[in-house]
């Protein structure tokens, strides 16, 4: 299997996987795959953070937003690994409560993923919401 495809499978399962968590109210398999060096950095739909402590307080506020994720899938549009860096785009369209109150959305993310010692982590993120 390539590292193109290993990269791939990991965006498939832990990465998507800490993503639904989120959306049902639970931070840390998200931030269990974020960097432990710095600089990380989220451009977020709703808010910023740069910084493994903005990152730590983003996340736990996300989660303390979202619940009742009943949808989310991450539409892939572009990716490419080379050596220890690897990037994705893709359209993500989740349907989950935010504040109690049941919306769908699509965000436009991109990603930044570093390989430390041997394991995939993200260490940017850049999303905002699609408007038509």
């Amino acid at each position: 299997m390539s590292d193109r495809d290993d990269f791939l499978a990991w965006v498939r399962t832990a990465l998507y996987e800490a993503e639904v968590a989120l959306h049902n109210g639970d931070a840390a398999p998200r931030r269990a795959l974020w960097s432990r060096r710095e600089p990380v950095s989220v451009l977020g739909a709703w808010r910023s953070a740069t910084g493994r402590g903005e990152l730590d307080a983003l996340f736990t506020s996300l989660a303390e937003t979202f619940s009742d994720c009943t949808s989310y899938a991450f539409e892939l549009q572009a990716c490419d690994v080379s050596g220890d860096m690897a990037y994705t785009v893709g359209l993500e369209h989740t349907s989950a409560s935010v504040d109690g109150q049941p919306r769908t959305y699509t965000l436009r993310a991109t990603q930044v993923y570093r390989r430390e010692d041997g394991v995939w982590r993200v260490a940017h993120r850049h999303a905002d919401t699609v408007t038509h």
